[in-house]
């Protein structure tokens, strides 16, 4: 097979892509954002781990071997797909169920240094290289030593690819100076994240809230110091996540009644409450990974108050404890609880609630509070990094303290809302009216672009 890839193409590194591989929201956004720039006319490349099985779920073609030096084989797949080209390298490392692992680290870096010389073999030079969050700072390294623009984005902070340096070195083939402290080396470690902090000619966050938490010790992770840093130096910029308009749609989501409007809504209410047994009292719903960043102890902790006045419907899986402690409450007429993921039950708790809980200790975006508001159900949420910025405080309902008691007035606070059906029904109205489009973000991401390059001159 012949591949033929467009000129100066913007080239996107990832893990995850939707609908490829996928197991959070870094998978939305590399399956918009691309398609949002190959839409605007720029030629659009993504680059992914080809994972075992994903030649099950797409229509990747292998186009050829290639040897890299240190690497050894890489199967070279493609897809075309909305305009974008997606290239699927596939190494020995990545020849097992799943997409992570505990030796991530050794087998991101392997794919790190595999990316830049598949493409230059290729023949493809790229009119800039953005790659997202730890799994592709290597590549943002090896990208900048080749002389190519590059913008990196951290799509969690928390999660940086840290290994024994000593270790590490011998799979990252960067040169001596690139080993410390002014590349990849963190307290003894290597630090993958921070190598894209490092090299990247400009940083970007997901939210410009999460932009200015992440310079906090707070927030920082430990990195703060080198966010700061990039602040002062003006590389380091909040640019807002969009949401995929098409995949979630009220008017034309195949999980759920189709509806526009209120009326249409609460044909979805009556069947969600149908399905889990659930009584008159309005559905407070949430989708979500159960770990401590979500805040979903805080939900756990609040629920033997809420029963008193809400259904709640729980979809998410993640910290063992806490799926065992939610699903014990299965017993009570007034809690469903289903471990893990469940794409159908997602578009249908979106669709059928009253309102969502996202009590989030730090949510650097976050997706499922724009979902829940184009779907006319109102958020709960906590005031930190992108809620506050998609969540206006005159349709949600918002709590600054990450506690039970917190949540708990926030909900009183809408159930006394609710009482007042007509400012409840304004708050849907202009919910599911907000603009969540990749189109500003895809532009807001351009003149960044532009930025950079008039910067290299």
């Amino acid at each position: 097979m012949t591949l033929s890839l467009p000129a100066g193409p913007t080239v996107h590194v990832a893990s995850e892509v939707f609908p490829f591989s996928r197991t959070g929201g870094l998978a939305d956004v590399l399956g918009a954002l691309p398609a949002a720039q190959a839409a605007a006319g720029q030629p659009t490349v993504v680059v992914t781990p080809w994972y075992q099985g994903l030649e099950d779920a797409a229509q990747v073609q292998l186009v050829e071997t290639l040897t890299v030096e240190g690497v050894g084989a890489v199967r070279l797949g493609h897809e075309r797909r909305g305009g974008v080209d997606y290239l699927f390298l596939g190494l020995a490392d990545f020849d097992r169920p799943g997409l992570y692992h505990a030796d991530d680290v050794r087998r991101f870096s392997r794919f790190g240094c595999a990316v830049v010389p598949v493409l230059q073999s290729l023949g493809v030079q790229p009119r800039l290289l953005h790659g997202h969050d730890w799994h592709s700072g290597l590549v943002v390294a090896h990208a900048q030593l080749s002389g190519w623009p590059t913008v990196f984005t951290v799509h969690n902070l928390q999660y940086q690819g840290r290994w024994p340096l000593y270790e590490a070195a011998e799979w990252m083939a960067l040169p001596g100076w690139a080993l410390g402290p002014d590349g990849v080396e963190f307290h003894g470690e290597a630090n993958l994240l921070k190598s894209g902090l490092m090299f990247a000619d400009r940083v970007t966050t997901v939210s410009p809230t999460y932009a200015q938490e992440i310079t906090t010790p707070e927030y920082g992770e430990g990195l703060e110091g080198v966010l700061q840093r990039l602040e002062r130096e003006g590389r380091l910029h909040g640019i807002l996540n969009g949401l995929d308009l098409e995949r979630w749609n009220p008017r034309r989501d195949a999980y759920v009644m189709n509806y526009s409007g209120l009326r249409g809504k609460s044909g979805n209410r009556r069947r969600l409450r149908a399905e889990f047994g659930f009584d008159r009292a309005p559905i407070l719903g949430t989708v979500s990974r159960l770990a401590d960043q979500k805040g979903m102890d805080l939900l756990l902790r609040a629920l033997p108050e809420l029963v008193g006045s809400w259904n709640v419907v729980i979809l998410g899986g993640g910290d063992p404890v806490l799926e065992a402690a939610f699903a014990g409450w299965g017993y009570h007429p007034r809690v469903a609880f289903k471990g893990g993921l469940d794409e159908a039950l997602a578009h249908r708790i979106y669709a059928g609630a009253d309102m969502f809980a996202m009590p989030s200790r730090f949510e650097p975006c976050g997706l499922s509070q724009m979902i829940a508001l184009r779907y006319g159900t109102l958020p709960l949420v906590r005031e930190t990094g992108g809620l506050v910025d998609t969540v206006p405080s005159s349709i949600g309902f918002t709590f600054g303290e990450a506690t039970s008691e917190a949540l708990l007035s926030s909900a009183n606070e809408a159930l006394a809302t609710r009482a007042d059906r007509a400012e409840w029904e304004r708050r849907v109205r202009e919910g599911m009216a907000l603009d969540f489009s990749w189109d500003a973000s895809a532009r807001a991401y351009a003149a960044l672009y532009a930025d950079v390059l008039a910067g290299r001159g």
